[in-house]
Order: structure tokens, then C-alpha cells, then sequence
């Protein structure tokens, strides 16, 4: 595994090459950037150039970026105001893919190679495999994967909570759709509160081409360290190992802070040392069961 590590943990703040400076510091070899607006604008030439120019500088790779998932009006992880690319509403479907096109226009100035989309926009309402919200993913997929693929870029779709998303409807929809350049996110927390891990991953695995860890105790999306709650690393990490390319199977660690802000910037040092630990321990586990 290639390990990597997300934004979304400091979603909170403003993204500056100071993170990225402890994100390197730290041993992190890559990182997922979480699309954002207050946290990372990718509309704003100004701060991806001011990006570009950092990671020309340095060793730390951009492996991904996370689609936007809210049109966010204030600093904060959350808003009122998500973006689906499934919504059956024809001007909110097309803003939603406006949005995704932008953040993918990222890539022209910062190389990176995934994409990793929701379907929907994780609130009820859009967790329902209904027609209507099938043939909008479906519209707005089929041109987002060429608009990507111009760029470099390979779209993974996320399985999360709900009918729109579960891996079996991921696996069945890119092969209904015959839309053959999409692939898989496999998100390990979301998985062990549906179906659970091992049966997911396998319903997913070859179409996998990144992955999300995090724990939880099964009934909430809490995004904890592994080890935190009761997702079972030993098989986790067993079924990884069959991907088709489990060695440079990008492993990114997607931690939520428990009050989002609640943090100062200091603090970044201190779950950055916690992340280290975590990928050391499951490197210890992976090496005792090789």
C-alpha cells in the first residue's frame, strides 16, 4: 500500500503550504485534497498556483483530489447547500458538474490522477437508486469522464451510506452504463457500516484503484484512526492485498476533527504524529500476516 492522507481532517481551515510543510515533515508520502471552497478554492487561480509552485518544490505528491460535495457559504466542514451530480433537477444537476469540472481543471496546473466523486450528495433524498437519479449520475458522468480523462485524471466513484452508492451498485452501474473509464473508491469506514468490509471490498475489488481508511463503530460516519473503533485491520488489510495492484494501492487516511475548527493550527503536528502511528501499526499487521 501507498500510503495518504486527506484534507477533510482540517477542513476547517483555509488549506496553506504550512500543512503541507507538516503533512511532508511527518513522512506522508501524498495527500488527497479535500474541494472545499473556504478550505481549498479551487476556483481561485491565485491560490492553485500558489499550490502548483509548492509542490514543484517538494516531495510530497497530490495523489488526489475529493470532489466538491457543497456549494459551502462559510468556513466549515458543512452547508446548506450540497451539489449532487444525481440530482433528477436538471439546473442543479448541470451547476453540480460545474462545480466537479472546475475542481478538475486543477490538473492542468498541479498533476494528480484521481478524482474520487460521490454519486449523490450524502443527504436524504439522494441515497435512493430511483430512475430519475440513475439517469442523471448517468448524464453527468458520461461527459465528467471524458472532460477528466483530457486532463490525465481517472474518476473513482466512492461507495457510501445508501441505495445510490453501495458497492454492488457501483460495480453494476459502470457495467450498465458501459462508462469504462470510471473506477472505484473503497471507502473502508463506510463499508463496515453497510455490508461489511470483506464482502464489500470483494463486490469492488477490481475496479479499485484507491482507498479510504477510517474506523467507526458501525452505526455512525465517525472517520476515527483505525484502532479507534471495530473495523477489523487484520482483515481489512487482508482483502486489500488482493487488489489487482495491491502494492501501489494508495491507502489515504480520511480523519474527521471531531468539532470541526475546534483545532488550532498547532495542532496539526499531533494527528499528523498519530497518522504516522497508525500507518506504522498497520504495516507492522500487513508484514506479521505476509
Amino acid at each position: 500500500m501507498q500510503h495518504g492522507i486527506s484534507t477533510y481532517y482540517f477542513a476547517g481551515y483555509r488549506l496553506s503550504v504550512e500543512l503541507l510543510h507538516e503533512i511532508e515533515r511527518a513522512r506522508i508520502p501524498s495527500v488527497e485534497i479535500f474541494c472545499l471552497r473556504s478550505h481549498f478554492d479551487y476556483r481561485d487561480d491565485e491560490a492553485v498556483r500558489e499550490l502548483a509552485d509548492w509542490f514543484a518544490d517538494h516531495s510530497l505528491k497530490l495523489h488526489a483530489l475529493h470532489s466538491p460535495t457543497s456549494r459551502d457559504l462559510a468556513p466549515g466542514r458543512e452547508s446548506t447547500a450540497p451539489i449532487s451530480i444525481a440530482d433528477p433537477e436538471r439546473v442543479r444537476r448541470l451547476d453540480a458538474v460545474d462545480e466537479v469540472k472546475r475542481a478538475l481543471d486543477v490538473a492542468e496546473k498541479i498533476p494528480f490522477g484521481i478524482m474520487v466523486q460521490h454519486l449523490g450528495s450524502g443527504r436524504a433524498g439522494d441515497t435512493e437508486p430511483d430512475p430519475r437519479r440513475v439517469d442523471a449520475a448517468f448524464n453527468s458522468l458520461e461527459h465528467l469522464a471524458i472532460f477528466a480523462k483530457q486532463r490525465g485524471v481517472t474518476i473513482a466513484l466512492e461507495n457510501t451510506p445508501g441505495g445510490l452508492a453501495t458497492p454492488s451498485f457501483l460495480r453494476h452501474f459502470i457495467q450498465q452504463t458501459r462508462l469504462t473509464d470510471l473506477r472505484l473508491c473503497f471507502d473502508v469506514g463506510h463499508a463496515h457500516m453497510e455490508d461489511g468490509v470483506e464482502r464489500s471490498f470483494e463486490t469492488m475489488r477490481e475496479m479499485v484503484v484507491t482507498a479510504h481508511l477510517h474506523d467507526n463503530h458501525g452505526e455512525r460516519d465517525e472517520h476515527l484512526l483505525p484502532f479507534e473503533g471495530t473495523v477489523d485491520w487484520a482483515a481489512t488489510l487482508k482483502a486489500l492485498s488482493t487488489a489487482p495492484d495491491a502494492a501501489n494501492l494508495p491507502a489515504v487516511l480520511e480523519l474527521k476533527e471531531p468539532v470541526a475548527g475546534a483545532h488550532a493550527a498547532a495542532d496539526y503536528a499531533k494527528i499528523l504524529e498519530q497518522a504516522s502511528a497508525a500507518f506504522w501499526k498497520l504495516e507492522q499487521i500487513r508484514a506479521t500476516k505476509a
